[in-house]
């Protein structure tokens, strides 16, 4: 039966459509333009990012699905979006300054993010667990790509083949337990799914609840869980800090954007079945990740670590499972964006050529020799710790309230126990930058324009949204 596509249905995939079409024009421009040509593929692709913005502003107020229940149009998809678009715009200013720097060849790398975006996008508006699928994996093949993209560095190879076996390895986990769901339910749509779990929530089928387990699990790997977090150090010490900076916010918030979907909006008439489990997970998280995060002197490892104890503070927003989960995790996935780009981007530019200068020893003097750049950094690593007034203190207050306000009172002591751990490797940053002096003599290149711009973009939105949280949270509502 053919399945008849109408304007609604294109308008809903509007900046999908647009972010691929540049993708796959880019990726022939890359091999076919002149050299002088090729300078201008990341500018091309931060354009066409732009026109997926402004496409996404056509999806407000849809509300629907698309392509034969497929796809899913809310407000929940055009925040999605804008977060995936913002990310991928963000790094690319990132890749165009670290370009200048490294002896690589970064003409493939732009198509790579416009496709993983993409991949992104799709889940964020996944209806199905098909749909899902497919924008996982249009996302993670990029992704494995981007991780060994200096090809001389056996580090980097390291960090594509780990990426590579262990996401299948996961991908696996994922599909087993989709198939599961299918068998019972007689459906892929996360609708029907919904549906059958409200019928049959005071008994379950082992067998259903056996299919949403491998589904956690495949989506614990992708936001990095403990203890599926074990790939996530290492593809990020390796991986180039342009990549390790888009891996860090967008896979993560793609990763919670299925969460959202499948776990916490399809199967939220059975909370109490897989509640638990995650408090459980939530603790081994946020513990694992800030504990060992203590011990590293590699900033990009600390960062790893910090992002895994993260995903466990955004994993106690889903926990809560009420009105305030979609809202609070969404806003702090948004706090996210700003405060791991930023640090990435500082991370960038103290790094220098071939990321010689990645320890945090190098940070040391730095608020006499780059104030600016020291600051901005203080900034960062204040969010990330929750110290008020920055973004990051409203984010975990909200995450934190929506856990309390159903009941999770030693999840949230526990939580702030653990933000109480993570102000210790924080600050140790801000300590080295003020009051340390300068490990060596050779001076910090000065800020290039693109990540100058990321830098200040990061600052404005952590302030803006620490002082005036309200605006964005009405629209998450």
């Amino acid at each position: 039966m053919p399945i008849a596509i109408g304007t609604t249905d294109l308008i809903s995939i509007l900046p999908i459509a647009i972010v691929s079409l540049f993708g796959v024009y880019l990726l022939l421009q890359s091999v076919f333009a002149p050299r002088m040509n090729r300078i201008l593929i990341p500018y091309l692709g931060i354009l066409g990012v732009g026109l997926a913005v402004v496409g996404n502003f056509f999806l407000i107020g849809m509300e629907g699905t698309a392509f034969e229940g497929m796809v899913r149009v809310d407000r929940l998809t055009v925040v999605l979006n804008f977060l995936f678009l913002i990310t991928a715009a963000l790094s690319l200013l990132i890749t165009i300054s670290y370009h200048e720097g490294e002896h690589v060849e970064f003409l493939e790398f732009t198509p790579l993010v416009l496709f993983s975006t993409a991949g992104m996008m799709v889940m964020g508006s996944a209806e199905s667990l098909m749909t899902i699928f497919l924008g996982l994996e249009t996302m993670s093949i990029a992704l494995y790509v981007m991780a060994g993209f200096r090809r001389t560095n056996r580090h980097s190879l390291e960090a594509a083949l780990k990426y590579f076996l262990l996401g299948a390895f996961a991908t696996g986990f994922l599909l087993y337990g989709m198939a599961l769901t299918y068998g019972m339910v007689g459906s892929t749509n996360l609708t029907q799914i919904a549906q059958y779990f409200t019928q049959n929530a005071l008994d379950v089928p082992l067998v259903a609840l056996m299919g949403l387990a491998l589904i956690i699990i495949g989506f614990g790997f992708k936001v990095a869980l403990v203890p599926f977090h074990m790939w996530t150090p290492d593809v990020y010490q390796g991986s180039p800090l342009p990549v390790t900076a888009y891996m860090a916010v967008g896979a993560k918030a793609a990763g919670f954007a299925a969460i959202l979907r499948v776990i916490s909006l399809s199967a939220f008439s059975i909370a109490f079945q897989w509640s638990e489990i995650l408090w459980v997970l939530a603790v081994l998280t946020m513990t694992v990740g800030n504990v060992v995060a203590l011990v590293q002197d590699n900033i990009k490892r600390m960062l790893a670590y910090s992002s895994i104890a993260h995903a466990g503070y955004i994993l106690v927003g889903v926990v809560a499972s009420n009105d305030q989960t979609v809202p609070s995790v969404v806003f702090y996935l948004i706090v996210y964006l700003f405060m791991n780009l930023g640090a990435f981007a500082v991370a960038t530019m103290v790094a220098g050529q071939n990321e010689r200068r990645v320890n945090i020893q190098y940070y040391r003097g730095l608020g006499y020799t780059q104030p600016l750049l020291a600051l901005a950094m203080a900034v960062f690593m204040f969010s990330l710790a929750g110290f008020p007034p920055t973004a990051g203190f409203i984010g975990k207050f909200y995450i934190f309230s929506a856990a309390l306000q159903s009941g999770y009172v030693w999840l949230v002591i526990l939580g702030v126990i653990n933000s109480l751990i993570s102000v210790y490797y924080y600050l140790n940053v801000v300590v080295a930058m003020y009051m340390q002096q300068p490990v060596d003599e050779k001076k910090i290149a000065p800020v290039l324009p693109g990540v100058g711009v990321v830098i200040l973009v990061a600052v404005l939105g952590i302030v803006y949204l620490g002082i005036f949280p309200g605006t964005m949270l009405s629209v998450l509502r």
